[in-house]
């Protein structure tokens, strides 16, 4: 029993200089790929808000970007003579769409006939 104790608390002690370690490594901000003076400089410009009712307070801060372009057709689609992918759905995929999945049972119950017939075989 001590001896695991004094395990676990090994391991915790290893962990722990572990994650003091992974704090104090410095990180080299030129290498971002993100330009830190615009960044600043548009916090500055954001606009904060706050209100308080009571203890519920609440904090509004809108911060704007600009959003990736949207590429709807790349030079990997082939729009003259390239394969549909998939054309319009069938009779039974539409069918099978529709109908919800209860009322898709067959009409007669086929199991019972079967075992009726069954029981009926070996009776005689």
């Amino acid at each position: 029993m001590l001896a695991t104790r004094v395990a676990l608390i090994g391991m915790l002690l290893a962990c722990a200089a572990g994650t003091a370690e992974a704090q104090q490594t410095p990180v080299d901000v030129s290498r971002l790929p993100v330009d830190l003076v615009k960044v600043t400089r548009q916090l500055r410009q954001t606009t904060g808000s706050e209100s308080r009712h009571g203890l519920h307070i609440r904090y509004t801060v809108d911060v704007y970007g600009a959003a990736p372009t949207i590429e709807f057709f790349t030079k990997k689609d082939n729009l003259a003579t390239g394969p549909v992918p998939y054309g319009a759905p069938g009779h039974r995929e539409m069918i099978e769409h529709v109908t919800p999945i209860e009322y898709r049972a067959p009409a007669a119950d086929f199991s019972a006939l079967l075992r009726w017939l069954a029981d009926r075989d070996r009776k005689k």
